[in-house]
């Protein structure tokens, strides 16, 4: 498996190397210790979860307040645009978004430290995507900005026709830098 670091700080890539043949394929998934060579403790990761979503749904753009969450994305069913927005105040990558295409053909999985906004939009008719998180939800620490925020600039591929009532009524970027949403 190989682990790139990407443009925003601490955010990292695991590309693995799927073995495929007449009968389908077969990928890992995690390794802890390729996380743990590239610092992350495997150990940490005390959830896992998975969303199912239809075609140009978007999720986001959402984060924690508090100590904020880390958590590796993937997409295990579909393909998705996953982006991440760096929202900790003092990171040189402050304020910067990235985007990442991750389906179920090169298996990527995306490592999103604490502090930073996800969200992503469904690009296949469904997708399935699976989250490995390193706290247990805490509603109360939810934050939300607008998916289509002017001071982010997104380019989402396509319009956003579904969205949940959480991410419609989104607050903005200007008033969550004011929160702190990494601890």
């Amino acid at each position: 498996m190989q682990v790139d670091a990407v443009g925003l700080a601490d955010v990292l890539l695991f590309r693995p190397a799927p073995h495929r043949d007449d009968r389908g394929f077969f990928t890992r998934t995690f390794d802890a210790d390729v996380a743990r060579a590239h610092g992350l403790d495997p150990a940490s990761f005390v959830q896992d979860s998975q969303s199912r979503s239809g075609h140009a749904t978007l999720r986001g753009l959402h984060g924690r307040s508090g100590a904020g969450e880390a958590k590796l994305v993937r997409c295990a069913r579909g393909a998705i645009l996953d982006v991440v927005v760096d929202a900790r105040p003092g990171s040189p990558t402050f304020g910067q978004h990235q985007a990442f295409r991750l389906d179920d053909e090169q298996f990527w999985m995306l490592y999103v430290p604490r502090g930073f906004l996800h969200g992503f939009q469904v690009l296949s008719e469904v997708a399935d995507i699976c989250y490995r998180i390193d706290r247990a939800h805490d509603p109360a620490e939810d934050v939300s900005v607008r998916y289509d925020d002017p001071d982010l600039a997104i380019a989402w591929p396509l319009p956003a026709d579904t969205l949940s009532p959480r991410d419609r009524s989104a607050g903005s970027w200007r008033n969550l830098t004011a929160v702190d949403v990494h601890g």
